[in-house]
């Protein structure tokens, strides 16, 4: 009975050896962060005289911040959660997506994501980390707010997002 202690003792630690070296570390959007893109997308908003629904999310697409100004659709809110969702969790704006089913590559309406404009990754080195979503007046003022958002983080900012 010993010899069979041993043996699981042996082959549990050579298969929990590897175990740190499965985890990655990433950088994600924090509260702090959140907050900064909120204020910049907010202000962005009232220079245009566009009242906004403003969602900010973490990488994963997770929701950190919302702000539904005054005089906004109701619908705008929901709208503005899935643009930050879609463009966090793809990577890329929503423009983009938009812009690939107006030429033809109609797949992307079955998958189940927000293919309208205004949504915006944020990034930090060059590594997304949250996305703002912004729905108001047009895709256009839209995707204007959401740019000036997403660009009120530095490109190297690292004490707005943290380690996970």
């Amino acid at each position: 009975m010993t010899k069979f202690g041993i043996s699981v003792g042996v082959m549990a630690a050579i298969f929990c050896l590897p175990v740190w070296a499965q985890t990655i570390n990433v950088m994600t959007l924090d509260q702090a962060g959140a907050q900064t893109v909120l204020q910049a997308a907010r202000e962005s908003a009232q220079q245009r005289n566009a009242p906004s629904a403003i969602a900010v999310v973490d990488r994963a697409g997770d929701l950190l911040a919302f702000q539904r100004m005054d005089g906004v659709r109701p619908a705008s809110a929901d709208l503005a959660i899935e643009k930050a969702r879609t463009a966090a969790r793809l990577q890329r704006p929503t423009a983009e997506i938009e812009d690939n089913i107006n030429q033809g590559r109609t797949a992307f309406v079955t998958a189940g994501i927000m293919a309208l404009r205004g949504g915006m990754p944020i990034r930090v080195n060059g590594e997304v980390v949250g996305a703002v979503g912004v729905a108001g007046l047009s895709k256009e003022t839209d995707t204007g707010i959401a740019t000036t958002a997403a660009a009120a983080v530095p490109s190297s900012a690292p004490e707005v997002a943290q380690h996970r």
